[in-house]
């Protein structure tokens, strides 16, 4: 079917290929990001509970330091804000991805409309 296609087709198809890649990479960026959001909010709210004075651990890479209510609290709270700014960005770079498609979509189908699909033309209106 697509040899039947002018080359300006086939490259817009590759590029919609090209971007429906992206997309999937965004969307699952997004998720992992959410998914340790959520989990560093729930450590902070556990935190929140705990008594102050009492004696915590922290994991850095493979061990586990000491530390103290403040110096836990903190980073916790940096790690939900950087968090959070990364969720949004990689909204915003989703929606320009599903923009982008969306509108290489309609120059495609604008493009095969006015050239037609070729001779054989099954997809083609009329056909007969």
């Amino acid at each position: 079917m697509q040899g039947n296609l002018p080359p300006e087709a086939q490259e817009k198809i590759e590029e919609l290929q090209d971007l429906q890649d992206t997309a999937q990479q965004v969307a699952a960026q997004k998720e992992q990001a959410q998914t340790t959001l959520q989990e560093s909010k729930t450590a902070l709210e556990t935190l929140e509970d705990l008594d102050e004075g009492l004696e915590m651990y922290r994991e850095v890479g493979e061990l586990l330091v000491e530390t103290d209510y403040d110096d836990a609290y903190e980073a916790l709270e940096e790690k939900v804000d950087s968090l959070e700014v990364r969720v949004e960005t990689l909204e915003k770079q989703e929606e320009r991805v599903e923009d982008q498609f969306n509108g290489l979509q309609s120059e495609l189908q604008n493009m095969l409309q006015q050239g037609g699909g070729g001779p054989q033309g099954p997809q083609g209106p009329g056909g007969a």
